[in-house]
This record gives C-alpha cells, sequence and structure tokens, in this order.
C-alpha cells in the first residue's frame, strides 16, 4: 500500500487523479496543506461537507488505490 510520503512525492502525477475525485480541491491551497496529513484531511472535510473520519477514510481509499494503479503501471512497463 501507498503511504502520504509515497504520494506526495509524486503529486504532480497523482494530483490530477485527486482533482477527479475531490473536484473541489483548489490548487493555491494545496502547498499550503500537501506536506501534512492531518492537515490535508481537514482541508478535505471542510471543502467536501465530510467529517474528518470520512475524509481520513477517502484519504486511506484514495492512497490504497493509487498504490494499486502504481503497481498495475510498474507490471504493464515490465512486460
Amino acid at each position: 500500500m501507498m503511504n502520504w510520503t509515497d504520494l506526495t512525492r509524486d503529486w504532480s502525477v497523482a494530483y490530477e487523479r485527486a482533482k477527479r475525485r475531490f473536484p473541489n480541491l483548489r490548487d493555491q491551497d494545496m502547498m499550503r496543506v500537501l506536506k501534512d496529513r492531518k492537515r490535508f484531511e481537514a482541508y478535505l472535510a471542510e471543502r467536501h461537507q465530510l467529517t474528518i473520519n470520512e475524509a481520513h477514510e477517502e484519504v486511506e481509499d484514495f492512497l490504497y488505490t493509487e498504490g494499486l494503479n502504481r503497481e498495475f503501471s510498474s507490471a504493464a512497463l515490465s512486460k
């Protein structure tokens, strides 16, 4: 599974998918909240009318799907 550090290391790639999943993200806010997962979860909750727990679960799910996407991409490239 991908962790927050892995995701933010390559944020420019992941951000496009994050914007599709969380359409209320604003580009100008990302540098302020990106470094700290808890801050990002609070921001996500605020922008998408979620509870902190719901935002946490959304981030967990996003990390899981991004990890699967990365594994699939790596497998496809190695063939």
